[in-house]
């Protein structure tokens, strides 16, 4: 662990200066769940939503989402995306739906946070299109699969790293 980045020697906030770095490939990848009570399930399965296409309309919202991501996370750069794509796959084994992303840029600064922001508004949106059906749904296990690019190098999750009471 490095020193504090994002703050000044007294305390108040900042963004990190990366106007001297050169660009080089950033590549993010995030996923998380959404889990349905079996009423919302059998109605998304059909293609029957009251509000439209839940697959379709979540996968837009989440790529929406990580082109803002600056505008959301405070310290987050404004950063020129190459790439962003969305999938939301329903799972019937656990009545749920897995939203994947895929973000990458030729930038200064990492990914991350645009691929998590991705994942995140897309089950928000999940929720809020079927939330008039059953309130009954949750989110589980949204975290940062793998990135590679920058000063921290290749990171792959390998399951549940963080362990309970650290």
């Amino acid at each position: 662990m490095g020193s504090i980045t994002h703050l000044d020697e007294y305390g108040h906030p900042k963004m990190v200066d990366v106007g001297a770095k050169d660009p080089t490939e950033r590549m993010a990848k995030a996923c998380g769940w959404i889990i349905l009570p079996r009423s919302v399930y059998d109605v998304v399965c059909r293609g029957e939503a009251p509000k439209g296409d839940v697959l379709k309309i979540a996968e837009l919202a989440g790529i929406m989402a990580a082109k803002r991501t600056w505008e959301l996370i405070p310290l987050c750069h404004n950063i020129r995306i190459d790439h962003v794509e969305v999938r939301c796959e329903l799972d019937e084994k656990r009545s749920g739906i897995r939203v994947t992303s895929d973000v990458s840029a030729r930038e200064v600064t990492g990914v991350e946070m645009e691929a998590l922001t991705a994942v995140t508004v897309a089950l928000l949106t999940i929720y809020d299109m079927c939330k008039g059906i059953d309130k009954g749904m949750y989110f589980e296990d949204i975290h940062l699969v793998e990135k590679s690019g920058g000063k921290s190098g290749h990171y792959v999750w390998k399951g549940q790293e963080v362990r309970k009471g650290d």
